[in-house]
């Protein structure tokens, strides 16, 4: 087999606020913090556990896409996202131990909004479609669609609900 993959694709919530900044030269990047849960044998006792791992991810604007300010704007702590990128590593000399550190991040190249947008946790309405497009504003390009027994004025027949 020839080449390599460096590839990663995560589905969590949020650990705290997006934090946007720009570079010197003006490019915005965005930096969040993931948690992601797996389920396996508590080594010491055998019993099933929930596990809990955590991802520093780093979200850059992408050519016309402004996925950093984006992301920025749109999520808070708690939201559930989908984001795909690369591992990478980077490392800095510690100017208070004098050692060298390293971090392993995901640099993400697309980031998408899985839950509800413009809803707080435990309040009542808010906007039910994910954000496919992350680039895409809440409202922006979307067409009315006729839901099945629709009655005028936008309201829905109850009966018409197949759950």
């Amino acid at each position: 087999m020839a080449g390599s993959l460096n590839r990663v694709m995560l589905i969590g919530r949020l650990t705290r606020d997006p934090e946007l900044r720009y570079t010197p030269s003006g490019t915005a990047v965005c930096n969040i913090a993931l948690a992601t849960n797996r389920y396996g044998s508590d080594p010491a006792t055998g019993e099933r556990k929930e596990f809990t791992d955590y991802h520093d991810v780093v979200v850059w604007n992408q050519g016309t896409r402004k996925l950093a300010e984006t992301t920025a704007q749109y999520l808070q702590k708690g939201r559930l996202v989908y984001v795909e990128g690369r591992l990478q590593t980077r490392s800095w000399d510690d100017a208070q131990s004098g050692q060298k550190r390293y971090k392993t991040e995901v640099n993400a190249n697309d980031v998408q909004f899985l839950d509800s947008t413009g809803r707080q946790e435990g309040a009542p309405g808010g906007d039910a479609r994910p954000v496919s497009e992350p680039g895409a504003q809440p409202g922006g390009d979307a067409r009315p669609v006729s839901e099945p027994g629709a009655q005028p004025g936008g309201d829905v027949d109850p009966d018409d609900i197949p759950f």
